[in-house]
Protein backbone atom coordinates (compact mmCIF):
# COMPACT_ATOMS: atom_id res chain seq x y z
CA UNK A 1 0.00 0.00 0.00
CA UNK A 2 1.48 3.51 -0.37
CA UNK A 3 0.31 6.30 1.25
CA UNK A 4 0.99 10.20 0.40
CA UNK A 5 0.45 12.04 3.26
CA UNK A 6 0.96 16.29 3.04
CA UNK A 7 4.85 15.20 4.76
CA UNK A 8 6.01 11.87 3.85
CA UNK A 9 5.68 9.09 1.52
CA UNK A 10 5.13 5.80 2.71
CA UNK A 11 5.14 2.41 1.58
CA UNK A 12 3.94 -0.66 3.75
CA UNK A 13 3.73 -4.28 3.04
CA UNK A 14 3.76 -7.39 4.72
CA UNK A 15 6.74 -8.40 7.12
CA UNK A 16 4.56 -11.46 8.84
CA UNK A 17 1.13 -12.19 10.64
CA UNK A 18 1.71 -9.41 13.33
CA UNK A 19 4.15 -7.05 11.63
CA UNK A 20 4.31 -4.53 9.05
CA UNK A 21 7.09 -3.66 7.05
CA UNK A 22 7.13 0.40 6.69
CA UNK A 23 9.29 1.81 3.94
CA UNK A 24 10.26 5.12 2.43
CA UNK A 25 12.80 7.40 0.32
CA UNK A 26 13.56 9.28 3.13
CA UNK A 27 14.36 8.46 6.66
CA UNK A 28 12.40 11.21 8.19
CA UNK A 29 9.02 9.94 6.38
CA UNK A 30 9.34 7.33 8.40
CA UNK A 31 10.18 8.96 11.79
CA UNK A 32 7.73 11.56 11.42
CA UNK A 33 4.06 9.10 11.52
CA UNK A 34 6.21 6.57 13.34
CA UNK A 35 8.78 8.30 15.82
CA UNK A 36 9.76 5.35 17.75
CA UNK A 37 10.16 2.98 14.92
CA UNK A 38 13.73 1.38 14.39
CA UNK A 39 14.06 2.67 10.68
CA UNK A 40 17.31 1.01 9.83
CA UNK A 41 18.95 2.16 6.15
CA UNK A 42 18.38 -0.90 3.06
CA UNK A 43 20.68 0.62 0.76
CA UNK A 44 20.16 -2.87 -1.64
CA UNK A 45 16.25 -2.25 -1.61
CA UNK A 46 14.15 -0.18 -3.43
CA UNK A 47 13.36 2.62 -1.04
CA UNK A 48 16.29 3.03 1.07
CA UNK A 49 14.75 2.76 4.78
CA UNK A 50 12.52 0.51 6.55
CA UNK A 51 11.08 -0.08 9.71
CA UNK A 52 8.88 -2.96 11.01
CA UNK A 53 5.63 -1.61 12.57
CA UNK A 54 2.93 -3.85 14.55
CA UNK A 55 0.30 -4.12 12.32
CA UNK A 56 -2.14 -2.10 15.19
CA UNK A 57 0.20 0.67 15.37
CA UNK A 58 0.26 1.29 11.99
CA UNK A 59 -3.37 1.00 11.51
CA UNK A 60 -4.01 3.29 14.72
CA UNK A 61 -1.24 5.50 13.64
CA UNK A 62 -2.90 6.14 10.10
CA UNK A 63 -6.29 6.27 11.68
CA UNK A 64 -5.33 8.99 13.82
CA UNK A 65 -3.80 10.49 11.08
CA UNK A 66 -6.69 10.96 9.42
CA UNK A 67 -9.46 12.06 12.28
CA UNK A 68 -6.76 14.89 12.12
CA UNK A 69 -7.37 15.89 8.57
CA UNK A 70 -7.58 19.85 8.74
CA UNK A 71 -7.71 20.55 4.54
CA UNK A 72 -9.93 21.11 2.28
CA UNK A 73 -7.43 20.63 -0.66
CA UNK A 74 -4.33 18.42 -0.01
CA UNK A 75 -1.62 19.56 -2.82
CA UNK A 76 -1.96 23.44 -0.83
CA UNK A 77 -1.62 21.12 2.78
CA UNK A 78 1.85 20.07 1.23
CA UNK A 79 4.59 22.26 2.21
CA UNK A 80 7.83 21.11 1.03
CA UNK A 81 8.11 22.36 -2.64
CA UNK A 82 10.09 19.18 -3.74
CA UNK A 83 7.38 17.16 -2.28
CA UNK A 84 4.68 19.24 -3.66
CA UNK A 85 6.29 19.10 -7.33
CA UNK A 86 6.38 15.23 -7.57
CA UNK A 87 2.47 14.89 -5.83
CA UNK A 88 1.33 17.20 -8.51
CA UNK A 89 2.89 15.21 -10.98
CA UNK A 90 1.54 12.03 -9.84
CA UNK A 91 -1.78 13.75 -9.21
CA UNK A 92 -1.59 15.13 -13.20
CA UNK A 93 -0.43 10.97 -13.96
CA UNK A 94 -3.19 9.64 -11.96
CA UNK A 95 -5.67 11.42 -14.11
CA UNK A 96 -5.13 8.49 -17.21
CA UNK A 97 -7.11 6.35 -15.12
CA UNK A 98 -10.20 8.58 -15.73
CA UNK A 99 -12.44 6.29 -17.99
Amino acid sequence: MWIYMNDCFLSIIENDEQNLMVCALRKEDITRVFPEADVIETSEKEYGYSAIVTRRDVAMTIAKKIMRIDYYNFKDSVKENDRKYIYSDIWSNSLQLRR
